[in-house]
């Protein structure tokens, strides 16, 4: 090392301690507004399916019928590469993972729902279709045929259909526990919020049902929908979106875009309302700012062109959902909603070809940075924690191995874990 050099201080002990004295609030603050992802799979996609037509072999029609699709119109990785414009080294891999994606697990987070989809019914229907939701899910959970995430999307907290939804979910609720518990993978969303005090209506909805219960507190989570324009910008000018999540109360799990009901706000005409509009854009981005490292994870919407009728059509439909899925995906909104099972297969394409095609890069990347290898890339802890959760990400959607991880990046899964999770000042103390 050379020389031994002389250190010599100026200032007492007393100042930093005043310093951290003073600093103490925010420190504090900071943890409890910002604590980083949580560290969880996140689903790729939210597969909503209106409460009276779900049932119990819901998820594995969605899969059949998806494969169907592809035999019909895509029977080989070939024509499926022409259709997407898929390179050929990724055209075998994607198409070989896509089919088996649909064969094991065609959806992975399902919504049962009675908004929108569902719409307005007879109390005593609605009452039953919650019931039967609640004990289908229990029962496809028991057998381990759910999906890894499941659970329902109630109606609003506005005044004309507020009783409606606090029922329909205390009685899923319910359901779910007489029939052997709350699923670990259980997911709750609610729609059209305009205003936090309605999240702040909804946390305590849920505070009371586990104290009614004996639930650990904080045990029930939801999404929080972003329909209105009134989600994003307040009357004042501030950020409504921002409000929300702390309204939550640390109970809010995703922001999900509303991408017709919000465009319908805005005025924009029907032709034009898409995930892609730059009206959709700039909601997504005042989600995304205002979620960074709360833990609360922001999810696109969804396209309403499916993927039927003749090939022609088909294959078109195809292609704008592959392109908008990776539009997204480059643009850090991992999840998005698919309205039909036709939406599967370019789901997964765009998912496996985003995760295979840049899996190498990422690989050598990172495991320069673990072994301090250097390279043509000045790679910081920020940076290794974007890379490993890029390869968790595919890991964890089936696009990628954990033999190949592994032999490209010399790390194990929990060794990728604890780049993507570290812990604050290993970030902070970072030069850029």
């Amino acid at each position: 090392m050379g020389q031994h050099e002389k250190v010599a201080t100026s200032l007492a002990d007393a100042v930093g301690e005043e310093i951290g004295a003073s600093l103490a609030p925010v420190d504090a603050e900071l943890e409890r507004l910002y604590p980083g992802d949580p560290g969880t799979r996140q689903p790729v996609h939210t597969v909503y399916v209106p409460g009276d037509a779900f049932a119990a072999d819901t998820v594995r029609s969605w899969g059949d019928r998806a494969l169907d699709a592809l035999d019909a119109h895509a029977p080989d990785a070939a024509s499926f590469a022409a259709v997407l414009g898929l390179a050929d080294d990724l055209a075998e891999p994607v198409y070989a993972r896509v089919r088996a994606k649909l064969e094991r697990e065609p959806v992975e987070d399902l919504r049962v729902d009675f908004e929108d989809g569902y719409g307005p019914r007879p109390d005593d229907e609605e009452d039953q279709a919650a019931a039967r939701a609640a004990r289908l899910l229990a029962e496809a959970s028991a057998r381990g045929t759910a999906p890894p995430y499941s659970g329902i999307r109630m109606k609003c907290m506005e005044a004309p259909v507020r009783a409606r939804g606090i029922r329909t979910l205390d009685v899923f609720l319910t359901g779910l526990l007489a029939s052997g518990g709350l699923p670990d993978g259980l997911v709750l969303t609610l729609p059209k919020v305009t205003y936090a005090e309605q999240v702040t209506a909804m946390a305590r909805l849920l505070e009371a049902f586990e104290r009614t219960h004996g639930l650990r507190p904080g045990r029930l989570g939801f999404e929080i929908q972003i329909e209105t324009s009134q989600a994003i910008l307040a009357a004042d000018g501030t950020a409504t979106v921002a409000r929300m999540i702390q309204a939550a109360e640390g109970r809010a799990t995703g922001l999900h875009y509303g991408t017709f009901d919000y465009s319908a706000c805005l005025g924009v005409s029907a032709a034009h309302q898409a995930s892609d509009h730059p009206a959709a854009d700039h909601a997504k981005a005042v989600m995304q700012v205002a979620a960074a490292g709360t833990g609360v994870r922001v999810c696109d919407g969804s396209t309403n062109v499916l993927p039927v009728g003749p090939a022609a059509q088909v294959h078109a439909a195809w292609r704008l959902h592959y392109g908008l899925t990776r539009r997204a995906l480059a643009r850090a909104y991992y999840q998005g909603w698919d309205m039909h099972p036709g939406h599967l297969p370019t789901r997964y394409a765009a998912v496996f070809a985003f995760y295979r095609e840049g899996f190498a890069q990422a690989s050598a990347r990172l495991a320069r940075y673990a072994n301090r290898a250097g390279g043509d890339v000045m790679d910081e802890p920020a940076t290794a924690k974007a890379l490993s959760g890029y390869l968790l990400r595919g890991l964890d959607c089936g696009a990628l191995d954990t033999g190949e991880v592994a032999r490209l990046t010399g790390l194990t899964r929990a060794d990728l874990e604890s780049f993507a999770v570290p812990r604050r000042g290993d970030l902070t103390a970072s030069s850029g």
